[in-house]
This record gives structure tokens, C-alpha cells and sequence, in this order.
């Protein structure tokens, strides 16, 4: 009976094993098995990764192009480790140093700028397909929860949210309106901080265009903020917008 126990367990614990040890049979060729269940695995988190993505990122979107780029990255760094290792002494040092010298440097993600958070899942995806390279499938899927876990605490308690809003208004005025001072209290009312940025004139010297960052309160009504400050600017176009969906053109940097 106890052997009949330890047979159907000893595939389980074998997990947490060096799978790589069976990547050579006693005839010396490939155990294309073993191979693919590192692969596979790799894979398979790679997904569960883009679908833990999917999931925390449902309120603000996220492109499809991102989400299936990491259970391919993860499984063709958990193909290219193998590989490697395959060519090489079998020794856990080497491999060591395959996985910090090498995966890191022949795998690159290219992208435009974006929410850090998304890179951390990429190498989330990096990461997975190195310890599946390996050979340890059991710890990989181990991390994986952990880390899943962990970050859906922080998605569900959002953590570290900031209690305002960076923001861009932008108000338009007739010109013969002095705007010093104008705004102050409506400023004071609905953000914790705000800044004038900018002044220019439009339609050839009839119209004032102010931009201000600020601050906004999470808890304000944000209608009301705009509605108050159309009844001082003569009704003129107001426009309030996320500063990091800010067009460049308010961006006095660049001028």
C-alpha cells in the first residue's frame, strides 16, 4: 500500500526536481518528454499571466498585441534556456549563469513608453520562462502563485492609489478678462494643488488660453468644478483632461 502511495505521489515531488537530469537518457539522446513538458509549462503560465493581466487591466483596457506577447515570450526564453543547457555542461553553476547572462541579454522588449506595471508583467512572463528553461517546472508554477497572489491583493486594496488626480485644464477667456486671481477659489475648492503653466492668445489676440495643472480630489464632481468655472470665463470652451492623456501641444518643453 505505502508503495502504491510513493508511486502515484513520486511524479508530484519529481516536479520540484531538476527536469533537466532527464533531458539525456541512458543512450544519450533527448528525452523530447521532458523538453516539452518545460516548454508546455512555460507556456501555460505565460497564459495564466496574460489572463491575470487581462483581468486587473479590465477597467482601463489593454491591447491584444501586449497579451499575447507574453506566454509566447515566455515560452521561447523557457526553448531558448533549454537549448542552451543542452549544449553545455549540466552543471547547476552554468546554468546559473545562462540564466542571469544570458536570457536577460538575448531577450528584449521593445515597446513605446508605458505604465510600468506592464513591463513588470512582462518580466513576470521573463521570469517564468527562465525557471521552467531550467528545469524546475514545480517552483515555476510555485512563483507563480505567490506572485499572482500578491499582486491581486494589491489590485483588490489599491494600493498605493493617490488620493488626487493629475490633471491639465485648460480655460479660454475673452481678452478684455483679467484672469489674475480669477480662478483662486474655485482652484482652492476642487484640487489640493495647481499651477498656470500657460498663457496664450487665439483668434488673433481675442481670446485667452490658460492651462493649469492641478491636482484634482478624487471625491469631487468633476461637472461641477467645470460648471463653476464657465460661469466666470463668459461660457468659453473649458476642457479638463488626465495629464498623461495631455496632448504635446501644452507642453512648453517642446516649444
Amino acid at each position: 500500500m505505502l508503495n502504491s502511495v510513493a508511486a502515484i505521489a513520486n511524479p508530484f515531488t519529481r516536479l520540484f526536481d531538476d527536469q533537466s537530469q532527464y533531458w539525456i537518457d541512458n543512450s544519450g539522446h533527448m528525452t523530447l518528454g521532458i523538453v516539452m513538458l518545460c516548454i508546455c509549462s512555460a507556456l501555460v503560465l505565460g497564459f495564466l499571466i496574460s489572463l491575470l493581466y487581462m483581468f486587473t487591466n479590465r477597467k482601463h483596457g489593454y491591447a491584444q498585441s501586449y497579451v499575447i506577447a507574453m506566454p509566447m515570450l515566455s515560452s521561447m526564453v523557457a526553448t531558448v534556456i533549454i537549448m542552451m543547457c543542452l549544449m553545455i555542461d549540466n552543471s547547476s553553476g552554468t546554468k546559473a549563469a545562462i540564466t542571469l547572462t544570458g536570457a536577460f541579454s538575448l531577450t528584449r522588449f521593445r515597446s513605446a513608453p508605458g505604465d510600468p506595471k506592464d513591463i513588470a508583467y512582462i518580466f513576470f512572463a521573463l521570469v517564468m520562462g527562465v525557471v521552467c528553461g531550467i528545469g524546475y517546472v514545480g517552483y515555476a508554477g510555485l512563483i507563480f502563485l505567490v506572485m499572482a497572489a500578491v499582486l491581486l491583493v494589491l489590485h483588490f486594496t489599491n494600493f498605493a492609489a493617490p488620493k488626487t488626480q493629475d490633471m491639465t485644464l485648460k480655460v479660454t477667456i475673452p481678452e478684455d478678462l483679467n484672469y489674475n486671481g480669477l480662478f483662486d477659489s474655485i482652484m482652492n475648492k476642487y484640487t489640493t494643488e495647481w499651477k498656470l503653466r500657460r498663457v496664450k492668445t487665439t483668434d488673433f489676440g481675442t481670446l485667452f488660453d490658460l492651462v493649469y495643472d492641478v491636482h484634482v480630489k478624487q471625491d469631487i464632481d468633476q461637472k461641477k468644478f467645470i460648471d463653476e468655472i464657465r460661469t466666470l470665463n463668459g461660457n468659453l470652451n473649458v476642457t479638463l483632461v488626465l495629464y498623461r492623456y495631455d496632448d504635446q501641444i501644452y507642453n512648453t518643453k517642446n516649444k
